[in-house]
């Protein structure tokens, strides 16, 4: 089947699949990924979703993708995966994205040829910037297909169709990987991603949303929005009690999320 990724004139996704009728996917449960097997699903194509398992991902994000592929109808293949045991991952510099990435979609891609599939897509963007994102290198290595990119729907219009679809990611906060908040240069371990996961699932609990806690030496530096300020104050007391055992330290950025 025709791979339309990569050609110069535009497509649209419906075209996509009507031109690529078996397809795995590499499915998070996030707002692109799930809007993708929607319209896999909806176009009649054969798709598979495959879901890798590391300690960069927190618990939610697999209940997540089991109960979006439950609800269209899709059986998940989940892949377990340890990224850290890759010494080019743990050592956290500016290629980590690239070599977590290459061993990801190498995980898929070997599941998904068991499975029969050839294609491989994922659910990167045309918001997503290329240049600032290693792991696309990886990607495109694997020849891996990103329809949204490729038909260059931007994260709004994805959020725009998710809602008229009545998917309920819609509006779901967009969430990188828990390796993100370690700083560059700074060794991964699997304590720091247990503090990160722990703290993150404390503030959740505690109504909070779109945030990030950062690790920054023994300290948790807390990041979130500006209308959420007020509902820190309210709960200084509860968010200490829940990070001080898993950190040296709690700060606020006060350079708030947009």
């Amino acid at each position: 089947m025709p791979n339309l990724c990569g050609r110069g004139s535009p497509v649209t996704l419906n075209e996509f699949f009507e031109q690529n009728r078996s397809v795995a996917l590499a499915f998070s449960g996030g707002v692109d990924s799930a809007y993708l097997l929607y319209a896999a699903v909806q176009s009649g194509c054969t798709v598979g979703a495959y879901y890798v398992h590391s300690e960069f991902q927190p618990r939610f994000e697999r209940e997540d993708a089991r109960r979006l592929a439950a609800r269209l109808g899709v059986a998940l293949r989940e892949i377990e995966l340890s990224v850290l045991s890759d010494e080019a991952v743990r050592r956290n510099d500016e290629t980590r994205c690239y070599h977590c990435k290459k061993r990801i979609f190498t995980a898929i891609a070997q599941a998904a040829k068991q499975d029969g599939f050839s294609l491989i897509i994922d659910g990167t963007n045309a918001s997503d910037d290329a240049g600032d994102r290693p792991g696309m290198r990886a990607l495109a290595e694997l020849q891996v297909c990103s329809p949204l990119r490729t038909c260059g729907l931007t994260k709004a219009d994805v959020r725009r169709l998710s809602r008229e679809a009545n998917l309920p990611t819609w509006d779901k906060p967009a969430y990188a990987c828990l390796a993100t908040r370690i700083e560059t240069g700074v060794p991964i371990t699997p304590e720091a991603l247990f503090a990160t996961e722990q703290a993150e699932e404390a503030l959740t609990k505690l109504g909070f949303s779109d945030f990030r806690v950062r690790k920054r030496g023994d300290t948790a530096r807390i990041e979130l929005t500006e209308a959420q300020l007020p509902r820190l104050l309210q709960k200084r007391e509860a968010i200490l009690n829940a990070l001080k055992p898993l950190y040296g330290g709690v700060t606020l950025d006060l350079e708030v999320r947009g």
